[in-house]
């Protein structure tokens, strides 16, 4: 397998970008500085709140009496030390240095009660360090954030003064919150353009699998999964709580396993964060309804045989095994082929013309020339709208890029122009010029009110 590194067109791709990014720069992002003052006092009230309640518990003092030292609930070190050595659990996960992690998912994991607090606090904490951040950076109402191009390995963006990757996307409150803060010139509206499925498509470019490429077009690979997964011949995604579990098998196994996740954490995201059951044996009544209050995800997997989080482990074994040995075995073997060509390289090209080099773990090198292409994909949407704002003397600006979306603040009247050239530039434009895209590419468009706040954004139907 050879790809052509197509230098100087990648070299173009930056520079254009690097000139729609200065121009998003001089823009700027508005933001609400009343009630970015106001929203940071309410959280430091509410996490001073938590901390007390915390101190109140059997927990906190079981910690406190354990040591001669003044414990600071902050120090991540003193907590694991404490769970790990004191108490001696079993870490769910270790750092990189070898010990017991207390990140949220590691916390989540050991079920235990008071714990929520802490990680409570810990994302308010967050969202406080990024609305102060916002207050900081801001000049006369708006901020001026950096977008780099040149700072990361995989050839994807970055954001600096502020960070707006920093923004939380996980916990909604919080996110909500943050993006609260954000708003338009005033009789302006925001809108978002979110290419956040253009990986699993990107993916299909590469590996050209016909059963892969079939599902993302015409199937459902997530509720096929799901099926497997919970063992569900009446799986119905309507009914909300099945819907539930269709999302727990996209975001807890389908996803995880095309970023290099393995079955164990798979296995244990999907019972235990997802579905809400303990570790170890279960008892029925116990994890997420999945018919009705008197039938759960316990009572039916214990039905199917599935009693413990050992013997689910053990059948994700089988499903991870089929996904890849008979799903998508092509996959699989383009999988198998990057990598043997990255040892022999020490290099991966990407379909847009870069080349990547680095040291890199067998996922990794996997994953750069899918989420590289993916986000080139998106830079190009940008130059392109971009361009076509300039030419047509638009009102309107881009004025963000946050991970696989696009922030534009819209004068109403050009909206929804706005949306449409948007996207014909990504359905039909990018693909006429880039030959190697075999799959379409869709996005979805979030709109937000008149004056409305980044918060506010609702699904545009048209």
């Amino acid at each position: 397998m050879k790809i052509n590194p197509r230098t100087p067109e990648a070299m173009e791709l930056f520079m254009q970008g690097t000139m729609a990014f200065s121009r998003a720069e001089l823009a700027g992002i508005r933001v609400d500085t009343e009630y970015i003052i106001n929203q940071i006092e309410v959280l430091k009230q509410r996490m001073q709140a938590l901390e007390d309640e915390f101190k109140e518990t059997t927990f906190f003092k079981h910690w406190e009496h354990s040591t001669s030292k003044k414990i600071n609930i902050n120090s991540k070190y003193q907590l694991s030390t404490f769970l790990y050595h004191v108490k001696k659990l079993e870490a769910p996960k270790l750092t990189d240095t070898g010990n017991g992690s207390t990140d949220e998912e590691a916390l989540q994991q050991l079920n235990i009660p008071e714990l929520n607090l802490l990680i409570k606090k810990s994302k308010i904490k967050k969202a406080v360090d990024v609305l102060q951040g916002f207050y900081d950076e801001q000049v006369d109402g708006y901020i001026h954030t950096s977008f780099n191009l040149h700072l990361v390995t995989t050839y994807r963006s970055s954001s600096s003064s502020v960070n707006l990757q920093n923004i939380p996307n996980r916990d909604v409150e919080m996110m909500k919150i943050c993006r609260r803060a954000i708003i338009p010139r005033e009789g302006h509206q925001l809108i978002e353009i979110d290419l956040s499925g253009a990986e699993i498509r990107i993916a299909a470019c590469y590996n050209k699998d016909e059963k892969f490429i079939y599902d993302i077009v015409h199937g459902d690979m997530h509720s096929d999964v799901t099926k497997q997964i919970f063992l569900m011949d009446n799986f119905d995604k309507s009914i909300p709580s099945h819907n539930v579990l269709r999302a727990a098998t996209k975001n807890g196994f389908v996803f995880p396993q095309f970023y290099g996740d393995y079955y164990k954490n798979c296995a244990v995201n999907l019972a235990c964060k997802w579905g809400e059951l303990p570790q170890g044996k279960w008892k029925r009544g116990q994890g997420i309804e999945i018919d009705s209050p008197a039938f759960t995800l316990s009572d039916h997997l214990i039905a199917e045989g599935l009693n413990s989080i050992d013997k689910f482990t053990d059948h994700i074994k089988k499903i991870e095994k089929d996904f890849w040995e008979n799903r998508y075995s092509v996959y699989n073997e383009w999988k198998e082929l990057w990598w043997k060509l990255y040892l022999k390289y020490g290099y991966v090209d990407l379909l847009t013309g870069f080349r990547c080099k680095d040291i890199m773990r067998k996922n990794v090198c996997i994953n750069t020339p899918i989420q590289g292409a993916a986000f080139h994909y998106l830079l190009k949407a940008f130059i392109l709208l971009d361009t076509l704002i300039i030419k047509e003397g638009l009102d309107s600006r881009l004025v963000s890029q946050v991970h696989d979306s696009v922030v534009i603040d819209c004068l109403p009247s050009e909206t929804e122009y706005i949306i449409e050239k948007t996207m014909q530039i990504i359905q039909e434009d990018i693909p006429k010029l880039w030959k190697w895209v075999n799959v379409p590419i869709e996005a979805d468009v979030e709109k937000c009110p008149i004056n409305g706040s980044w918060a506010e954004k609702e699904k545009y139907f048209k």
